[in-house]
């Protein structure tokens, strides 16, 4: 289409997804149980060994290869920190909230944070308090 002599030039639209590019993320993650025993302890050992399991019985082999890291862990919460390669992240996550029970107690995993930035999981937003 002409219009006075000169032509019209037609907006081109690009499409431009970017991808995260971090190595690895962090995910703060509680262990719950519905009743313990008393003198009932779970130790970090034992806690990186559940994780293992987990992913084992639902990804295999491949799953429980899974390098995923306890960077802390406090025994009177059941409370971590964990890393995990960002390509691992799902797989992780699916078989912390697939898990059912240790050592034939009901329990389940709650995953409070996740970030690729291991900064964000020092503080929550849903617990500040204003003085």
């Amino acid at each position: 289409m002409i219009h006075s002599g000169e032509e019209r030039e037609v907006a081109a639209y690009e499409r431009h997804v970017s991808r995260n590019t971090c190595d690895y993320h962090y995910l703060k993650v509680g262990l719950e149980f519905e009743g313990t025993r008393p003198g009932f302890r779970l130790n970090a050992a034992h806690f990186k060994h559940l994780i293992v399991s987990a992913l084992k019985d639902l990804h295999g082999e491949i799953g429980a290869a899974l390098p995923v890291d306890l960077l802390r862990f406090e025994e009177e919460t059941l409370t971590a920190i964990l890393r995990v390669k960002s390509s691992g992240l799902v797989k992780l996550w699916s078989a912390l909230t697939l898990l059912g029970s240790y050592q034939n107690e009901k329990c389940a995993f709650r995953v409070t944070q996740v970030s690729p930035f291991l900064l964000a999981l020092s503080g929550n937003s849903r617990e500040f308090v204003l003085n």
